[in-house]
């Protein structure tokens, strides 16, 4: 995400939690008292949003001193112990709700996109997201799902031409969506851009045998059952990706996985996932961050 819009995005989440009114914490602290505070993580999962939680800490209060000891993508155990810090304690508190937020969030995106890398594990089959994401977060949602082993699926509307069911109809036709693609396809070619691909989602077995006539460049089954999907790759020439997606659960995604489509989408991930169980405990008068030194030196 670019460092600009970084910032912007951190700015918008702090004054929308009024950060820098805090009723609370300016009528149980003293303006000068200092503290430490720990991170930990009370659930197994997958780290993503340190270098978010990073700046949220660094934008309430530059004197907040930070160590992190886990990283994005570390897989964590529960009770582990992530960060420390040390600073004003009034900032600490803060900035506690906002960095945890988006800590807890997209970690809980990291985890969930890697139990479902896992369960296709030793297949050629690859998880991917997709324009399922909360606005305003998803190159962070989508930057969670490579720190969970996943794959990004197209960033926005510019980065490739998936026909859907609306398009198909608007169109006409299957072919003929997929030749007025191809048509812009050829026409932006020049314009100095990563080269456009065109995929196509298709919703019947009849549907997959016209994709293939017109030749795309993807092909998308969309809620198929797995004997379905088994067939749709036995038509589709090997230099055609097929792609999966709809009713593809954590139970069945190996099953998807073994019948050789190339890779899965899944939109669970970014817009439905339980968020990693977070916490922040602080201490007062005790500096915490020279004790796990040596432990962060060593992660």
């Amino acid at each position: 995400m670019d460092a600009v819009a970084l910032e912007r995005l951190i700015m918008l989440a702090l004054e929308e939690d009024a950060a820098s009114a805090d009723l609370t914490a300016q009528a149980t602290v003293a303006r000068d008292q200092q503290g430490c505070a720990t991170i930990s993580v009370k659930a197994d999962g997958v780290l993503s949003g340190v270098l978010v939680a990073q700046r949220v800490f660094a934008a309430v209060d530059a004197r907040i001193e930070q160590l992190w000891s886990r990283h994005d993508g570390d897989v964590v155990l529960c009770g582990d112990s992530v960060a420390t810090f040390s600073g004003p304690l009034r900032a600490l508190l803060s900035a506690e709700r906002t960095a945890l937020n988006f800590l807890q969030h997209l970690s809980g995106i990291a985890t969930a996109t890697q139990a479902f890398v896992v369960a296709v594990q030793g297949t050629h089959c690859s998880i991917v997201d997709t324009r399922k994401t909360t606005p305003g977060l998803r190159y962070l949602e989508k930057q969670a799902v490579r720190h969970g082993g996943g794959v990004n699926h197209r960033m926005d509307l510019r980065e490739g031409m998936l026909i859907k069911e609306n398009h198909i109809v608007a169109a006409g036709s299957i072919a003929a969506a997929i030749q007025a693609c191809r048509e812009l396809q050829q026409a932006t070619s020049g314009s100095g851009n990563a080269p456009l691909w065109v995929e196509v989602e298709c919703e019947t077995p009849d549907e997959v045998r016209e994709a293939v006539a017109a030749v795309p460049d993807i092909i998308l089954l969309d809620n198929m059952t797995p004997n379905q999907v088994c067939a749709a790759r036995a038509w589709v020439p090997a230099g055609m990706l097929l792609e999966a997606s709809g009713n593809i659960t954590l139970a069945n995604a190996r099953v998807y996985a073994e019948t050789g489509i190339d890779r899965i989408a899944i939109g669970a991930i970014t817009h439905s996932t339980a968020a990693l169980d977070v916490s922040m405990r602080v201490e007062v008068g005790v500096d915490n961050t020279e004790t796990h030194k040596a432990d962060a030196s060593n992660a």
